[in-house]
Order: structure tokens, then sequence, then C-alpha cells
């Protein structure tokens, strides 16, 4: 029962963990750009919308209850990337982070349900060979909420030093973090066939 717990954790630590994952991993970044470690409560409340959203979506897909094609679930994930880039560049020092989160809560809300659609054949075969399939996902999303959060530590601690030892200001950390995203992932749409 332990060994269960600890793999099923581990492989949804390695879900967010894995460099393969750099869709999840870029959507973190463009997400808590804006936050700093003071924003805790905010972080931590995103972090745990997505994880819902993607076990959510996962069990509905995983009892047949929805299913989408792969190829869309890719655009939709690279769409809400963007999204949330574009508005981190146009709302870059206006404090919208703190006034209007709205964008944020439904952005992450809903990468949460299209991400865990895209994972279903991964995650899938472990839920349906688990004899109990409801403890099994939510150990996965658990360790899913782990990765997050130690990625979520990452991005707030480099934010941290870039405003503090090479004093950037705020405005400028997310224009050109979000910036550095968006122009990596261009060449990822054109590739893909998304664009032209």
């Amino acid at each position: 029962m332990l060994a269960d717990f600890l793999t099923h954790l581990q492989q949804g630590m390695y879900h967010v963990l894995n460099i393969k994952a750099y869709d999840h991993i870029l959507f973190l970044i463009v997400l808590l750009v804006p936050f700093a470690f003071k924003d805790w409560k905010r972080v931590l409340f995103l972090i745990t919308l997505f994880t819902l959203g993607h076990s959510l979506s996962l069990a509905l897909a995983i009892y047949d209850v929805i299913r989408i094609k792969g190829s869309l679930v890719d655009f939709l994930i690279l769409c809400t990337i963007l999204i949330i880039a574009l508005y981190n560049v146009f709302t870059s020092g206006k404090k919208a982070q703190n006034e209007k989160i709205g964008v944020l809560f439904f952005a992450t809300l809903f990468l949460g349900l299209v991400h865990g659609m895209g994972y279903v054949g991964i995650f899938g075969r472990v839920v349906h060979a688990a004899d109990m399939k409801l403890v099994t996902l939510l150990e996965l999303s658990l360790g899913l909420e782990m990765g997050q959060l130690i990625i979520a530590f990452i991005i707030l601690f480099l934010g941290f030093l870039g405003e503090t030892i090479f004093r950037f200001s705020k405005r400028d950390w997310v224009m050109v973090v979000s910036a550095m995203v968006l122009g990596g992932l261009v060449p990822v749409l054109m590739h893909s066939g998304y664009l032209f």
C-alpha cells in the first residue's frame, strides 16, 4: 500500500518535473512570474485550482465521460500559455494581477481541465491497472501538486533574485520572462502547423 502510494506520488511529481513537460513548466512560469513570496496564498490557490481541473478531466476521460482529440488538446494548451503570456505583457506594471485575477483563475482551471485530458494515455493505464482507481487518481494528483509547488518555488526564487540582486523592476521582470516564453512558443506553433 505504502509502496503504491509512493510510486503514484513519484509519477505525479515526475509528470511536472520532467523536462519533456515543458508546456506545463512554461504555463507555470507565465502564470506565476507576476507574483512574489508574499503572494503565497494566491500562488497556492492557483496551483491547487490547476490540480483540481487536471484531476477532474482525467477522471472524466478515464471513465469515458469525455474524449477530445490529442492534437486539439495540444493546441489548447499552447493557446492558454500564449493568452497568459500576452496578458502579462499588456498588464505588467498595472497591478492587474492583484485587482482582476479572474482571467488567471479561468485560464488556470481551463488549462488544468485540458491538460488532464492530454495525459489520459499515461495516467489512464496507471489508474485502470489499480484496484482502487479513485485513490490512485488522488495519489497522482498529490504528486502533481507537489511537483508544481517545487516549480513555483523556483520561479518565485528566481524572481526574488532578479529583483533584489540584479535590480530588475517587477514590470521589467514580468515583461522579459513573458516575452521569452512567447518567443519560445511561436516556433513551436509554426512547426506544429497550428500557425500558417
